[in-house]
C-alpha cells in the first residue's frame, strides 16, 4: 500500500502542480513541528489524513477510544465541499484550487469517522463529494479527474459500504464502481492470471500488481479496510474450486485475485517489491493487505501462514514506518482472529498508541467511572477509611476493658 500510495501521490503532484507553502499551525505542540493531535512524527504533507484515519480506525477495531483531539483534528481537515486534503496546516483557511484534495484521504476519513460514530454530517458531505468526482467508467483516480485505478476505486467502495451506500447503485454514465474494477482485472491466460492492474499503461495494457490485486479483491467484495475474521479453514482459492475463470462478475474477479495472491505468497509467505536499481525486498505492507484480502474471502489457510511470517519479521518495518504500518498489521491480525496485543511478542496496540496522543481505552473509562463513584459520597473514600480506623480502635478498647473486668 505504501509503495503504491507514494507513486499515486507523485502522479497527483504532477497533475495538480506544486502546492504553495502552508501557513503555520495555529496551535502546534511546543516539542514538535506538527500538531500534537496528529499520529506519527514524519511530515504529514502527503499522508496526514490517511495515517490519522488508519490509526483511529485501528484503535476503534481493537476497542481503544481515541483521544478526542485526534478525532477533532481529522474532522477539521475537511474542506467545505466535503473533500479531504492530506494535510491542512491551518484548517481555518478555506480550501481553494491549490488545495490538493484526493479520493484516498477522503475515503479513508469516511471509513474511520463512520466507525467511530457521531460524524454523519462530515461523512455525508465526504460521500457526496466522492460521488461528484466519479469517472465515467465507474471508478475513481487518486486525484479528481485522474484516470481510474484499482486502489482508489477500492478504497472508495469501502467508504461507500461503511456509510451505508450500495456501491453497485452508485453509477456515473451507467457504470458502477464494480464496472470500473472489472476493466482493470487481467484475464486467465499467462502467469499473472486473475491479478488486477493498478492502471493501464500508455499502450492500454494491463500489468499485474500485487498491491492493486489485494485492494481489488477487497473492493470486488464490497469490503473496507476492516474485515471480520474469516472461517477457519486450510482451503485456498484454488482448492475451494475458485480457480481463475473469465466470468466478468465482481465475485469471480475477487476469487481470481485471491488465487493470484495465494500463488504469489505460497513460496516465501510474503510479497516482494523490486524498485528500479534495487534488490528485491520483502513487501510488508502489501503482504498485510493481502492477508486481509484473503481472509475477507475466507481463504484463511494462506492468510494465516503469511500472518505468521509478519509476526516474525514485520516489527522493525512497522517501527520505522509508524502509525499506518501498525494499523495495517492490526487489520491483518483482526482479519485472521489473531491477538494484536501479542503479535510475535509485540503489542501492536501499545506501539500504535505511542505514536500519538494517549487514547482513552474503554478499560480506563470504566476505571475512572468507578473511582468517581467511590469518591462521590459526602465525605469521600478517606472519610470511610477513617471511620473504619476509629471503629477498629473502639473495638480494641472494648475487648481490652472486657479482659480487665474479667481479671481478679
Amino acid at each position: 500500500m505504501n509503495v503504491r500510495r507514494s507513486a499515486a501521490v507523485l502522479a497527483a503532484v504532477a497533475v495538480v502542480g506544486a502546492a504553495t507553502p502552508a501557513a503555520a499551525d495555529p496551535s502546534p505542540s511546543p516539542s514538535q513541528a506538527f500538531p500534537s493531535a496528529l499520529y506519527g512524527g514524519k511530515d504529514p504533507k502527503f499522508d496526514g489524513v490517511w495515517r490519522q484515519s488508519l490509526a483511529l480506525l485501528a484503535q476503534k477495531t481493537v476497542g481503544v477510544k481515541p483521544a478526542a483531539k485526534s478525532v477533532e483534528w481529522l474532522v477539521r481537515q475537511q474542506c467545505a465541499d466535503g473533500s479531504f486534503a492530506p494535510y491542512r496546516a491551518d484548517p481555518t483557511a478555506a480550501c481553494d484550487a491549490k488545495t490538493m484534495v484526493d479520493t484516498n484521504q477522503t475515503a479513508a476519513a469516511v471509513q474511520a469517522l463512520t466507525a467511530l460514530g457521531g460524524h454523519d454530517a462530515v461523512t455525508g458531505k465526504a460521500v457526496a463529494w466522492l460521488k461528484s468526482v466519479q469517472n465515467e467508467d465507474g471508478g475513481w483516480g487518486y486525484a479528481p479527474g485522474g484516470a481510474s485505478d484499482t486502489n482508489s476505486t477500492s478504497v472508495v467502495i469501502g467508504a461507500l459500504t461503511a456509510a451505508g451506500e450500495k456501491p453497485e447503485q452508485v453509477e456515473k454514465g451507467g457504470k458502477s464502481p464494480y464496472d470500473g474494477l472489472l476493466k482493470l482485472a487481467l484475464g486467465c491466460d499467462g502467469d499473472d492470471a486473475g491479478a488486477f492492474a493498478f492502471q493501464p499503461d500508455k499502450k492500454g495494457e494491463l500489468a499485474a500488481n500485487a498491491d492493486a490485486t489485494a485492494a481489488g479483491v477487497l473492493g470486488a467484495l464490497g469490503q473496507g479496510m476492516v474485515v471480520k475474521p474469516g472461517e477457519k479453514s486450510e482451503a485456498t482459492g484454488a482448492t475451494k474450486g475458485q480457480t481463475c475463470e473469465d466470468e466478468k462478475t465482481p465475485e469471480q474477479a475477487a476469487a481470481n485475485g485471491a488465487a493470484y495472491l495465494t500463488q504469489a505468497l505460497a513460496e516465501d509467505g510474503h510479497l516482494t517489491s523490486a524498485l528500479p536499481g534495487a534488490d528485491p525486498q520483502p513487501d510488508y505492507g502489501n503482504t498485510a493487505d493481502a492477508v486481509v484480502a484473503l481472509a475477507a474471502r475466507g481463504d484463511t489457510g494462506q492468510a494465516e501462514k503469511s500472518l505468521s511470517w509478519l509476526e516474525k519479521n514485520a516489527s522493525a518495518w512497522a517501527a520505522q514506518n509508524g502509525p499506518a504500518a501498525y494499523a495495517q498489521l492490526i487489520f491483518a491480525a483482526h482479519a485472521t482472529g489473531t491477538n494484536p496485543r501479542d503479535f510475535g511478542g509485540t503489542d501492536l496496540v501499545k506501539q500504535l498508541n505511542a505514536t500519538g496522543p494517549a487514547p482513552q481505552t474503554a478499560e480506563k473509562a470504566r476505571a475512572a467511572e468507578k473511582k468517581s463513584d467511590s469518591d462521590s459520597g459526602p465525605f469521600g473514600v478517606w472519610w470511610y477509611v477513617g471511620v473504619c480506623l476509629v471503629a477498629g480502635v473502639g473495638i480494641g478498647f472494648l475487648f481490652s476493658g472486657r479482659r480487665n473486668r474479667q481479671q481478679p
